[in-house]
């Protein structure tokens, strides 16, 4: 009896497995399933044509991001030969040897993005000091002046205009003079250069006499304000001045 039942149980369930059969193999018969082999085909080369698409970007990744961390790396030893020379040249005290801008790798964003963090530093003997909080206000001065004309010469040689805004507030006498200079040397450096303009705002009347010579430009302009409280723009040779 036992094995009877079985029998039929086993039976009953072969039927049923059959009828499946028949519905599945009705249903591969129909439109959408008529090509099922080719589609399926089609599909695999889909995913390893993406998956290649994947691992060489991968690649690309990789090597971009090398190479723009030697990019990196290249532009600022450049800009900081730059600031090095400007300081030792300008730079009157004999406390600080030179200043250098300093990077830090800090991790990456949630995209992969690098994230820098850039400190300048002051050097003295062997030591190396951040600027911040242990500067006086003309070091800090002169030190921002220095960093945008490195910065400046490294990157914006096609870009020929430099804006200079009071750039003598807190200087010395001895570090305006090393400065305006270093600005006239950069000016003759750059005089060939077709597109290149130096703007200078400044109240600083002997600080315009020592980069304003006859060599540089014929003119400048003086603004004042008039007897009626107007603001006059007047320009004057630098003959006369």
């Amino acid at each position: 009896a036992a094995i009877q039942s079985k029998r039929s149980e086993l039976s009953g369930r072969r039927a049923t497995h059959k009828d499946a059969l028949h519905v599945k193999k009705k249903q591969l018969g129909a439109d959408e399933y008529r090509r099922i082999d080719e589609v399926h085909r089609e599909k695999m080369v889909d995913m390893q044509t993406h998956a290649c698409v994947i691992k060489d970007l991968e690649t690309y990744y990789k090597s971009l991001d090398r190479s723009l961390m030697k990019f990196h790396s290249r532009k600022m030893e450049d800009i900081n030969a730059t600031i090095r020379e400007l300081w030792q040249r300008t730079y009157q005290g004999q406390d600080i040897d030179y200043i250098e801008i300093q990077s830090e790798h800090e991790g990456e964003t949630a995209t992969g993005k690098r994230i820098h963090k850039y400190r300048v530093v002051m050097r003295k003997a062997d030591a190396y000091l951040d600027m911040r909080g242990r500067c006086s206000a003309g070091q800090k001065v002169l030190a921002s002046l220095i960093i945008r004309l490195a910065l400046a010469e490294t990157f914006c040689i096609n870009c020929g205009i430099l804006a200079l805004d009071e750039p003598t507030t807190n200087l010395d006498h001895a570090n305006v003079e090393a400065f305006a200079r270093a600005l006239n040397e950069i000016i003759q450096a750059r005089r060939g250069q077709a597109n290149f303009q130096l703007i200078v705002i400044t109240h600083d009347e002997p600080f315009v006499q020592l980069i304003g010579r006859a060599e540089n430009a014929d003119f400048f302009y003086r603004v004042f304000k008039d007897e009626h409280q107007h603001s006059v723009v007047e320009r004057q040779a630098i003959a006369d001045f």
